[in-house]
């Protein structure tokens, strides 16, 4: 380790959508301590995720490579343990990656015995990171502190999420607005900041790399007192999308699909039966007014970080990096969750503010407070990292290092689109009903998007694509893909997503060479520029 104190505090926030920030003008949502991060950082307002649903963002997240060159495509499917990831990476460097939260990394089964209990949970850790507090789906660490702090001790995992029974005006503003039977000091966003600041207290004269990974605002939308009652549902956006559900469904088989299988009790606390697509407009709003407050929740105890690394003398040395898997529809299309081809899954926030950003290093090149407008996406977080730690960045990673925009620069032949997968086979849950439905084996069962300024074409393995102009049609509502004026905008499309592909296979070795009688092992950027027709 270097003599350099260099730390980095890498925060995600489930389910966040991209465009819920203050600071970029969201009519409702208030998010102080981000906007501040953000004034003194870079935030990316074109940020993309590259898979939805978790365990399969967060995969392209710490590896850096796209869905199609690490196959963890579902939640549950193993990540292949060949790949390197950030905190193997940062272990050569001398740290000891510390996680408060969850990864969602499913264990290569080859590497354990069958009876592992690694392999009974999708929610392992990626290798190379140690545990703080590892917060799962069961919230065993939390709920065994609720219950040291009073609570009853039958709380588990389903139970702690109830509402307070008969609480005064439910009736009227949906089902989600009545708060949880624990207070905001109680909730699981304050234990796992509480966690985390015990841990750095007595870390302050190292060199430290945390993984701050937070569930909020991820389902079950249920907050605390006083944040139930922050948003009124009068005051939110409505959703995007057709007045009816069956006009909205007309668009596409898969859409048809999604709205039929989605169910709506794995979003609302009164666990009524049916799917999600037909909540009620009241649910709906109170569950965007909801979903808001969990987000304000989460900034403010973020702001308690952020305070405590101030007042440490920590802030001056530390890289912040906040962010999200993966984005939520929110009843736009009639949708909930994550999944799809529509933006509202894949646009996803990114703050990033280095001791440059923040006026305490010497170097005084970097900017503050910019909002860059180009593409970005996931895959370029991990090398961006690696670059702030003076690190060699992987030949197999896809994503590019952000830290040049930090210093007010765009790289040359930045990228001008955007990628992203989604596989549909349901292994384990919907796969009879996929097979039913469509007649399709899994490997069939996936879509690819591209996307730009002006259009977005979906391409699946066995269904019919899309097509979106987004000058025109920027709710996407109006599939060009059949229509004859579209055509050659199809095959140019069809053609880039080709090339991307193409572009972006696995190098682990081919710029290896031995012909010569010498091991010539090239190394350099995927893409020099285009070649002029």
């Amino acid at each position: 380790m270097g003599k350099n104190r260099k730390n980095v505090l890498f925060i995600t926030a489930d389910q966040w959508r991209g465009d819920c920030l203050g600071c970029i003008g969201h009519p409702v949502v208030q998010t102080p301590n981000l906007d501040q991060l953000a004034m003194q950082g870079v935030l990316f307002r074109k940020h993309y995720t590259q898979a939805v649903p978790c365990g399969p963002s967060r995969a392209s997240l710490y590896t850096g490579l796209y869905a199609m060159n690490h196959r963890s495509v579902n939640n549950g499917t193993p990540l292949n343990n060949r790949f390197t990831n950030i905190a193997r990476e940062v272990r050569k460097l001398g740290y000891d990656p510390t996680l408060f939260g969850y990864t969602d990394t499913s264990a290569d089964p080859r590497e354990f015995h069958q009876e592992d209990p690694l392999l009974t949970t999708y929610e392992g850790m990626i290798p190379g990171m140690s545990s703080g507090v590892t917060l799962t789906n069961n919230q065993r660490p939390w709920i065994a502190e609720l219950i040291a702090k009073g609570f009853d001790h039958s709380l588990n995992r389903y139970s702690v999420y109830d509402p307070k029974p008969n609480y005064p005006g439910a009736k009227e503003r949906g089902s989600t607005f009545s708060p949880a039977v624990y207070s905001d000091e109680d909730s699981s966003v304050a234990f796992l900041t509480d966690e985390m600041l015990k841990w750095l207290s007595v870390r302050e004269d190292e060199n430290w790399f945390v993984h701050l990974s937070y569930l909020q605002p991820h389902p079950p939308w249920i907050a605390p007192e006083p944040y139930n009652t922050m948003y009124d549902p009068s005051d939110v956006p409505k959703p995007i999308r057709r007045e009816t559900l069956e006009s909205e469904s007309k668009q596409h088989a898969l859409l048809k699909m999604l709205h039929d299988l989605i169910p709506r009790n794995e979003f609302f606390t009164d666990k009524l039966d049916g799917p999600a697509a037909k909540t009620s407009e009241q649910d709906v709003l109170q569950a965007r007014a909801t979903y808001y407050s969990l987000m304000t929740e989460v900034d403010h105890h973020l702001g308690r970080v952020l305070t405590y690394l101030k007042e440490s003398g920590q802030y001056k040395s530390t890289l912040i990096v906040f962010t999200s898997d993966h984005g939520e529809h929110l009843g736009d299309h009639y949708l909930f969750d994550k999944l799809g081809y529509f933006d509202q899954a894949y646009s996803i926030p990114l703050i990033i503010q280095t001791p440059e950003t923040s006026g305490w290093s010497s170097d005084k090149s970097a900017v503050q407070g910019t909002q860059v407008e180009v593409f970005t996406e996931a895959v370029d977080v991990m090398p961006t990292i690696l670059e702030w730690l003076e690190a060699e960045i992987p030949e197999e990673c896809n994503g590019r290092s952000l830290l040049p925009f930090v210093h007010g620069n765009i790289p040359d032949n930045w990228r001008t689109e955007v990628h992203w997968e989604y596989d549909f086979r349901g292994i384990g849950s919907y796969q009879p009903m996929i097979e039913q439905r469509f007649g399709l084996s899994p490997d069939q069962c996936s879509l690819t998007v591209l996307r730009d300024e002006n259009y977005k074409y979906i391409h699946m393995t066995a269904l019919p694509p899309l097509l979106f102009d987004l000058q025109e049609d920027p709710e996407e509502f109006v599939n060009r893909a059949n229509d004859p004026d579209f055509q050659e905008i199809m095959l140019e499309y069809a053609q880039k997503m080709l090339s991307w592909q193409m572009l972006h296979r696995d190098r682990t070795l081919v710029n290896m060479n031995m012909e010569s009688g010498t091991l010539v092992d090239w190394k350099g950027p995927r893409f020099l520029g285009k070649i002029e027709e």
